[in-house]
């Protein structure tokens, strides 16, 4: 005997209004547990939304270019009977309706589990009906603008008046890329400029000089954009610069990269780096901390973002608790985090909740950088490419494997002294690999 199944989203963190932007599967495809259905882009990364249960796809309730999140319906399964009752918990619990990126015209047969947004209003009479059913939005209660609670959420975030951004959608609804271009180009409505009036960069027709090609920048570039823009401009910027001597820790990595070959995994720099800067961060738990109006939130746990260089720009997913693993099994995560990384193949909890940033160009060269803090988060450590140099050791100069250690940090929460110090011992636990075990 078989029934139908609602699928719908499962937990993907705080993200609110995810967009979907591939369909894996069509009514009619047989899946399995776990197999792809949709893929979702935050404004961080890509992930997929597994089947949870086994069997036939009915009809989807999505489509490329909807917005949903947790608890949204996406298809309709038919499985067995067994599966339905394994599935009832789940199938029953509260979840959050779907919201939909243009309006539902009047008397339009909502989507397979779609929910009308309360409060919606039908649209005035003689107006043509928009051309597909999707489920409403609420007016914005304040002006009647029309535009979705996640873009007037970024809209008081980045500080625009949403009345000045001309909006793209239907009946000219404010979409997210409009309030993002708005925000970009510098205008608010009194004809200064977002971010405390500074003014904007004039437009200029480079045509006029030369051939000139347009290429749109990736999603994950355009929407972190604002956040670096925002954090770059809200926290007073200091970075100090220290090199560690890494010339016994080389010699000790590639004795375990090698091992480590063997077993499908290397062992990296980066590994020795993230234990060292957990340890940091238990001396110095201002380091670790966030700044909450007057107060610090001081976090008991160590969980630190990595950047990486993916084809679509740059993503941070975090190590989780990193002051409680070894070297060995930090390699092992570091490699499948970056490897879904590329594949646009992380999840929403891959993204979140880190204490601490490290961003590494070691593999492709440089000499010192100013990266920027990952707000909420205070500091951020940059390391570029090591070199052998000349070092006195008392009574000679002799060659030592230097590596460049680049702290950027909020002054409002680390002045200099705490940053040299956090700094140094950085580096006095890269020249010694025995301390990280004390």
């Amino acid at each position: 005997m078989e029934s139908t199944v609602e699928i719908r989203v499962p937990d993907i963190g705080d993200f609110t209004g995810v967009p979907v932007i591939e369909l894996l599967v069509a009514p009619g495809s047989v899946v399995r547990v776990e197999d792809p259905l949709v893929t979702l882009e935050t404004d961080k990364a890509t992930m997929e939304v597994p089947s949870p249960v086994a069997g036939t796809i009915v009809s989807l309730s999505v489509a490329v270019g909807d917005t949903v999140s947790q608890g949204s319906v996406i298809a309709i399964a038919e499985v067995a009977a067994e599966e339905v009752a394994a599935q009832e918990p789940a199938a029953t619990s509260p979840a959050e309706p779907a919201r939909a990126t243009a309006t539902q015209p009047p008397g339009a047969t909502p989507a397979p589990g779609a929910t009308p947004a309360p409060g919606a209003t039908p649209a005035p009479a003689g107006t043509q009906p928009d051309p597909a059913p999707v489920v409403p939005e609420a007016a914005d209660p304040d002006g009647g603008l029309r535009a979705t609670p996640l873009v007037r959420r970024l809209a008081r975030e980045l500080d625009v008046d949403l009345a000045a951004v001309a909006g793209s959608g239907v009946k000219g609804r404010v979409t997210k890329q409009d309030l993002l271009a708005h925000y970009e180009r510098g205008i608010t409505p009194a004809g200064t400029t977002a971010g405390a009036g500074i003014p904007p960069i004039p437009e200029v027709d480079f045509a006029k000089f030369g051939p000139v090609r347009r290429v749109p920048l990736s999603r994950i570039k355009k929407l972190s954009g604002p956040h670096l823009h925002r954090s770059w401009l809200n926290i007073p910027h200091v970075t100090h610069a220290d090199e560690a001597d890494i010339t016994d820790l080389d010699a000790y990595r590639r004795e375990l990269d090698e091992a480590a070959r063997a077993d499908g995994y290397r062992v990296t720099l980066l590994s020795f780096l993230l234990k060292a800067a957990a340890a940091g961060l238990r001396r110095h738990p201002e380091v670790n901390s966030s700044l909450a109006g007057e107060e610090l939130v001081l976090k008991d746990y160590v969980h630190i973002g990595v950047a990486v260089d993916t084809p679509d720009g740059l993503v941070v997913p975090v190590v989780r608790d990193v002051d409680r693993k070894g070297i060995l099994e930090l390699s092992r995560e570091l490699a499948d985090l970056s490897t879904r990384a590329r594949d646009g193949k992380l999840t929403a909890t891959d993204l979140q909740g880190a204490t601490f940033t490290i961003s590494s160009l070691g593999g492709i060269g440089g000499t010192h950088f100013t990266p920027i803090v990952n707000a909420p988060e205070v500091a951020i450590l940059g390391v570029v490419r090591s070199k052998t140099a000349p070092v006195w050791d008392g009574e000679a100069f002799v060659p030592r494997l230097m590596l460049p250690l680049c702290l950027s940090y909020d002054h409002r929460v680390i002045d200099g002294a705490l940053a040299a110090r956090f700094t140094a011992h950085l580096a006095d636990l890269a020249a010694d690999v025995r301390r990280l075990v004390l």
